[in-house]
């Protein structure tokens, strides 16, 4: 298990974003060489990005790419230049289809990164609608990641509080990952000032089944973990069930009583995964 509560979007242009990541309370950065990097500093945000990682110093944070799209100049020489590295993964955006997943896999292979995790941006309808074909086509893949932003202009909708132009693309992808078992990120927050507003989309995202969610500033990590994350309260609650259960199958019995609920093994198995998940942050 890895946790993944906060995931934040780091420029590869910028050497001083790419310093201070090294210090931020964050599970995971995906260091930008797409959305983030403009079309004349493509070359130079690849060269500064290989400085960077080479230099290392991140510490715990799983450290992934994103890489410029199958079809642009640069996703080859992005791909070849930080294969080799120390990385934890490659993240492709705009994947639609088995086949761009196979060709990015391939690609990924050649440069050397065999041992190297893919994850997937889901940013288009096709995108989406393909979403089980993608995770399908390869047990590399363990990570998918909304692309909100992307997806609400690609179905010509608007931005809204509560999302619900793009609540059925969020719970289908949601329900591919935990059918295939993989791990599911929700989409960016632009308004990043606007803490309160942050909370409630997290709250809504981790309602909805959600790992975590990925960031583009680093105010927003410390609401991401907590939101994405365990209080004191609810991994003590899940020791409780633990102890419970345990007890009740030495009894042989098949279900068990906590504080006046009725608890069985899918609380059993879900309680587990609390503990299971406040050990590796412990662990760090």
């Amino acid at each position: 298990m890895i946790p993944r509560r906060s995931v934040l979007y780091m420029p590869a242009a910028n050497s001083r974003a790419l310093n201070k990541a090294r210090s931020l309370d964050c599970d995971a950065i995906i260091f930008d060489l797409e959305d983030a990097v403009a079309v004349d500093a493509k070359v130079d945000a690849r060269n500064n990005l290989v400085s960077e990682l080479k230099q290392g110093g991140y510490g715990y944070r799983e450290r992934i790419v994103r890489v410029n799209d199958l079809s642009s100049e640069w996703c080859d020489a992005d791909v070849s230049a930080v294969a080799g590295l120390d990385i934890h993964g490659v993240l492709f955006p705009k994947v639609e289809s088995a086949k761009q997943l196979r060709q990015a896999q391939t690609l990924v292979d050649a440069a050397g990164g065999a041992h190297l995790a893919l994850w997937a941006m889901l940013e288009t309808p096709r995108g989406i609608l393909n979403a089980d074909a993608i995770v399908c086509e390869s047990e590399r893949l363990t990570v998918l990641v909304m692309g909100t932003s992307d997806l609400v202009a690609e179905l010509r909708g608007q931005h809204t509080s509560d999302r619900a132009g793009i609540q059925n693309a969020l719970q289908h992808c949601v329900m591919v990952a935990r059918a295939r078992d993989r791990d599911i990120l929700d989409g960016v927050h632009l308004e990043f000032k606007d803490q309160e507003a942050f909370m409630t989309v997290c709250e809504q995202g981790r309602s909805l089944g959600f790992d975590g969610k990925t960031l583009i500033h680093p105010t927003q990590i410390e609401g991401a973990n907590l939101a994405f994350g365990l209080s004191d309260s609810a991994l003590g609650d899940a020791r409780e069930i633990v102890e419970a259960w345990e007890n009740a199958q030495k009894a042989g019995k098949g279900v068990a009583v906590v504080n006046g609920r009725l608890i069985e093994n899918l609380h059993f198995a879900e309680a587990q995964r609390t503990i299971e998940f406040s050990a590796c942050l412990a662990a760090r």
